[in-house]
């Protein structure tokens, strides 16, 4: 590990602390402006939530959510807590099929959520000297390798939904400056790719094509135009399941297919991509043998659960040992990249690294110098590494953090 510790960790960690003095800035307004929005969004929720209850309790006491749900409007309980029946995500989603009040609840608690979690805490951290917020990058918070990021957890911000779009909106160049955000493409499937040697992955990269559409033509055996969205979508949780060490169960869960469907899914891409399952098979028994296992780099991940006798304890180690080299070997490229970028973009003063959020970087850079910066940060996070198939990153530029957004 010397080698990992010398070449990649001890230099990030001049990097991470030029990020953290450095900061990010925040347009004050717009989450002032978005926090009474979402008090007004909540205040509507509220009003008809009890509408639907045919009476005004307290939303967020699970006791009296309980009583509203199981006794008042007769719902069927799905599953049993220490304190009465669950009320927790999955059962709501599961209740909002057969009445309105549920499906409702799931918004509320979104927007309550994101508005205490994000739009509050973030007004509370801006300093108001700078308009700046200063989040903490934690280097050895997490057994892959990944940086984890507090106070704020900027990393949790959700980019698919409309709230998690205008939180990035908040995040603003200063005046002079552009915002730079570059991600790379699909890195775990990559990675898979190479360290699977399997010759249809590395084919199908080395193409250019669309992984998710291809690996769905080869599912389904259609040709790649006849390939629907919805086929797509669900190539795509296959893709990212298998990288995952998903189950059939867990599969059909994810795609709403009973577990024998997914069962056949399984067995299905492991014909496609034979040598997926080679490299799965012999990574858990090099896991059993020597009781851990290893990134690109050399980082190790210890799993002494990998022989346990009880099952559930053994299959999530076995899961970890699958999901560790794929996505620990993506933690130490970004790593390796922002050691890079540092040492030859920001030290010239071309530049600030302001945030590292999974496998996106985002600069501050100088108007003028843009167009030259773009090609280098590109240049560098494309060759941290050398895999079998071309690593791709997007790049994308603008005033704030989701005009950047690639």
């Amino acid at each position: 590990l010397f080698r990992l510790y010398q070449e990649i960790e001890i230099p990030l960690a001049r990097v991470l602390a030029h990020m953290e003095s450095r900061g990010v800035l925040v347009d004050k307004n717009i989450l002032i402006e978005m926090d009474k929005a979402l008090e007004r969004k909540l205040s509507e929720l509220e009003e008809r939530i009890y509408k639907l209850a045919g009476m005004r309790f307290n939303i967020n006491s699970p006791k009296q959510l309980q009583f509203i749900l199981f006794e008042k409007l007769g719902l069927k309980p799905i599953k049993r807590t220490k304190t009465g029946f669950s009320t927790d995500q999955e059962v709501l989603a599961e209740l909002a099929k057969v009445h309105e009040l549920p499906l409702i609840l799931l918004t509320y608690r979104e927007i309550f959520k994101l508005r205490s979690t994000y739009v509050v805490s973030l007004l509370n951290l801006i300093d108001p000297t700078s308009g700046r917020i200063y989040p903490t990058f934690n280097q050895t918070g997490t057994v892959t390798g990944r940086l984890s990021c507090s106070e704020p957890n900027l990393q949790n911000i959700p980019i698919r939904s409309e709230i998690g779009r205008y939180i990035r909106e908040a995040f603003v160049a200063p005046t002079g400056f552009l915002l730079l955000s570059a991600d790379y493409s699909q890195i775990e499937l990559r990675i898979l790719a190479h360290i699977t040697q399997d010759e249809n992955l590395i084919d199908a990269f080395k193409r250019g094509a669309d992984i998710h559409t291809e690996t769905a033509s080869r599912l389904f055996g259609k040709s790649f135009d006849e390939v629907t969205p919805n086929e797509r979508r669900r190539a795509k949780v296959v893709n990212f399941g298998i990288a995952y060490g998903i189950s059939p169960f867990g599969l059909s869960k994810e795609l709403g297919i009973t577990p024998g469907e997914a069962a056949d899914i399984i067995t299905n891409y492991f014909f496609t991509y034979p040598k997926v399952k080679k490299w799965i098979e012999e990574t858990l028994e090099e896991a059993r043998k020597n009781g851990f296992v290893s990134t690109l780099m050399g980082r190790r991940r210890y799993l002494p659960e990998i022989n346990d006798p009880v099952r559930t304890v053994r299959e999530l180690a076995e899961r970890m040992a699958i999901n560790t080299p794929i996505q620990g070997s993506a933690a130490d490229l970004i790593k390796k990249a922002m050691v890079d970028i540092h040492r030859d973009i920001v030290k010239k003063g071309k530049a600030h690294l302001i945030l590292q959020v999974h496998d996106e970087l985002l600069l501050e850079v100088p108007q003028d110098l843009i167009e030259d910066v773009k090609e280098e940060v590109r240049e560098k996070m494309e060759n941290a590494l050398s895999l079998s198939v071309p690593i791709k990153v997007d790049i994308g530029i603008g005033t704030n953090w989701l005009e950047a957004h690639p």
